[in-house]
């Protein structure tokens, strides 16, 4: 018995696969010579972001006083040629002035962009220490910084978003938004880089945490696992199509506590000092200093 020759079936999958009316809209079309974002790369840029700013828990472990200098500086010219490169592939993948090809222009203003982040390591090195402060004071569990550092999902997911957001106010698409996603699939933990992040921020344990992308959230908050800071509704346009970039998702003041499995949503505010307690729905603003819970049923 002869086998089954199935050519005729892929030949028949490959050109309903490639009729233009099947990839409407999924297709992006590339042009020879212009860089793709890479996640592989994109990897490599947060290793180094992490290895510049907590140096000797990332990156090379032989690093020392005497040495840090030079292993800083090899990082942070390897992090520019990187970082320029994957700018740029934002920049060109983003474009919409019909150009197919990325232009001697957005080539510069891709250097000028990596060099404007870089010059920002030391602020985001001074946030992310009050991050993990924060972490630290706010778990008994916690014996060392080193250990928040090297072990709590938190920071990491708070670095890429702190890196994802810099990129984002410097004004490149998309490439924050994977950085942001990189860090959700290592660690469950869902940051949209839009969001608003104020110091000494800490997610306990972490796992099943969002915040939307226009959350603003003020100084020394704590959210435990399972929160969710996200939108009520989504007002649509003629179109019935959902209008982007408009304020939707909670303000939380300073000093604001939200235990495990909160969901709080819609534009409102939980006010400052305000504790919300685990597993409740939120949907109006909270008043400065309350403490709300569920209400226990009636017997």
């Amino acid at each position: 018995m002869s086998p089954f020759n199935f050519t005729h079936i892929l030949t028949q999958a490959v050109d309903e696969l490639s009729e233009s009316e099947s990839y409407q809209g999924l297709f992006h079309q590339h042009t020879d010579g212009n860089p793709l974002p890479s996640a592989t790369v994109l990897k490599d840029i947060i290793d180094l972001a992490r290895a510049i700013i907590f140096p000797g828990y990332f990156g090379n472990s032989n690093v020392n006083s005497r040495t840090v200098t030079y292993h800083t500086g090899v990082n942070v010219e390897r992090l520019f040629d990187l970082l320029t490169g994957q700018v740029l592939a934002g920049l060109c993948f983003g474009s919409d002035d019909g150009c197919d090809c990325c232009t001697e222009q957005q080539r510069e203003e891709a250097a000028r962009i990596a060099a404007a982040f870089i010059s920002r390591l030391p602020q985001l090195r001074r946030l992310l220490a009050t991050d993990v402060e924060a972490a630290y004071n706010g778990d008994p569990a916690a014996h060392s910084f080193g250990e928040v550092i090297s072990c709590y999902p938190a920071i990491r997911a708070i670095s890429n978003y702190r890196i994802a957001h810099e990129l984002l106010v410097l004004g490149v698409p998309l490439i924050p938004r994977i950085i942001t996603e990189m860090a959700h699939s290592e660690t469950g933990i869902d940051i949209h880089p839009g969001a608003q992040i104020g110091s000494h921020f800490t997610i306990d344990h972490g796992t099943g945490v969002v915040i939307g992308e226009t959350c603003i959230i003020g100084n020394n908050v704590k959210l435990y696992q399972g929160v969710t800071l996200g939108a009520k509704s989504f007002p649509l346009d003629a179109d019935g199509k959902p209008i982007k970039g408009i304020p939707r998702h909670p303000i939380l003041e300073d000093n604001v506590i939200v235990y495990s499995n909160a969901t709080i949503l819609g534009r409102i505010t939980v006010g400052k000092g305000a504790t919300v307690g685990g597993n409740i729905w939120v949907t109006e603003d909270v008043p400065a200093g309350a403490r709300i819970v569920q209400t226990k049923a009636k017997k």
